[in-house]
């Protein structure tokens, strides 16, 4: 018997649409990592592109449990002294809440070139709505997975 290993032939790339109001972010970050590696896929192989495409909307309105909203997010500009931090809780405030499901999805990858060419297989919006209904997603309900993956406020 011989290992199969994957071509970009047999490659079948789907569009999942997630919803994570009132998810849990790192919960939905290992799922979302998970589909945008492939790795829910038989058919996996680990140096091919095989993951779906996500989209995922309502990323302002996704829940952190404990004291994580108060956690600082670093980050350096390049110059000396330039060392930055915002809480969670800003970000999600601010104008781009969206980063923080990015970040969390991307800390979750391995970090190598296949990795950074996954992650434009994502897409995050902030809102309810999404320029992607062409495609028509198929929605994955993360919340009925588990208990465990939704936390009310």
């Amino acid at each position: 018997m011989k290992t199969f290993s994957a071509t970009p032939a047999d490659i079948d790339k789907k569009w999942i649409l997630i919803d994570a109001e009132g998810v849990v972010l790192g919960r939905l970050a290992s799922i979302v990592a998970m589909r945008l590696r492939g790795k829910h896929k038989p058919s996996f192989t680990p140096h091919m592109d095989m993951g779906d495409n996500v989209i995922i909307i309502n990323a302002d309105k996704v829940q952190l449990t404990g004291k994580k909203r108060e956690e600082n997010h670093y980050w350096h500009t390049g110059h000396p002294g330039g060392i930055k931090s915002r809480t969670k809780a800003q970000i999600l405030e601010g104008a781009h809440p969206e980063r923080v499901v990015t970040l969390a999805v991307k800390r979750m990858l391995p970090g190598n070139r296949l990795s950074r060419q996954q992650m434009t297989n994502l897409r995050v919006y902030a809102g309810g709505d999404h320029p992607h209904e062409a495609q028509s997603p198929e929605v994955l309900d993360v919340k009925s997975m588990n208990s465990k993956n939704t936390r009310s406020a």
